[in-house]
């Protein structure tokens, strides 16, 4: 492989699942001859470097890079800017756990498609059983696509990058606080070109703890989602052509919210757990696309 291949993570305040996660992407670099990892603490004090340096053990190969810039898309760039513009960049989260050849299938099937980049599934697992309404609300359900399809946007939690053909597009500050800079970078660079396919033999299983199982965390992430949606669709259509995506995803949030609070009623009439369930969260999901629409948005990784 003629491009270095660099495995980033970046990492606020989470010492203690450090030494897991790095162990597992190190035994992830043993199946890639000469590929190295990057660890990015965004805190504003250099406070993982000393778990950082006790999870490496001495491996060269596991890098530190300290980013005090609060928010998650300066730390992206971070990483971006420390790997190079030659790089082949894979981004996975610091509390997430690789598949087996996770790393390896996602660099063949990226050699195998030319693509600029390449994303694969995020599955999530429970410390502890979640709620059954949730479970029947699919609040934790990802959609999933044959491998090689397509996909016009993704996040940054298992996706792949080729620096060659991202070139200087980087992640937007203005969404570092809020969420949806992976949005705009994965949608801006598929509408210039840039091919981001689908590898679903490379999945990561993202381990969800308790306080986030509960109805409260998960009613506010639906609304995060769609807030986040409706921000992104507005901030890149063309300034001239703003107030029509203003009034679009207007329209896309009520009809989510009245679709939903009629799902809900339904599952109340019926004692259907799945109809109120999943109501609940397309109801939230529209809220969050009106507040999104017209400038309000949640500062999801607020300081």
């Amino acid at each position: 492989m003629t491009q270095p291949v660099w495995v980033c993570m970046l990492t606020y305040r989470r010492p203690e699942g450090l030494a897991e996660a790095i162990g597992m992407l190190r035994t992830q670099l043993d199946l890639v001859p000469g590929a190295r990892m990057l660890v990015v603490d965004n805190d504003e004090q250099p406070s993982a470097a000393a778990a950082v340096a006790q999870a490496a053990d001495g491996d060269t190969r596991v890098v530190y890079a300290h980013e005090p810039t609060p928010g998650i898309a300066a730390a992206r760039n971070r990483a971006l800017a420390e790997a190079g513009p030659d790089a082949v960049v894979v981004f996975i989260d610091d509390d997430e756990q690789p598949s087996q050849r996770w790393l390896p299938t996602l660099l063949t099937c990226w050699q195998e498609t030319g693509a600029a980049g390449v994303v694969g599934p995020v599955v999530s697992t429970f410390a502890a059983e979640p709620d059954p309404w949730i479970t029947a609300g699919g609040f934790f359900v990802r959609l999933r696509h044959a491998t090689g399809t397509v996909v016009t946007t993704a996040a940054t939690n298992n996706l792949l990058l080729d620096m060659r053909q991202v070139g200087s597009l980087r992640f937007d500050l203005g969404f570092g606080l809020s969420g949806g800079s992976d949005t705009v970078f994965t949608r801006t660079l598929s509408a210039g070109g840039g091919r981001i396919v689908w590898c679903d033999e490379a999945p990561v299983h993202d381990l969800v703890p308790t306080d986030r199982s509960t109805r409260e965390w998960v009613r506010a992430r639906a609304s995060r989602i769609g807030n986040s949606d409706s921000r992104v669709q507005v901030y890149l259509a063309p300034r001239g052509r703003r107030p029509m995506a203003r009034l679009r995803a207007t329209a896309r949030g009520l009809v989510r919210l009245l679709g939903g609070s009629a799902r809900i009623v339904l599952g109340r009439l019926t004692g259907s757990s799945a109809h109120h369930a999943r109501g609940t969260r397309t109801m939230l999901r529209g809220l969050g696309m009106l507040r999104g629409a017209w400038g309000s948005y949640v500062t999801e990784y607020g300081r």
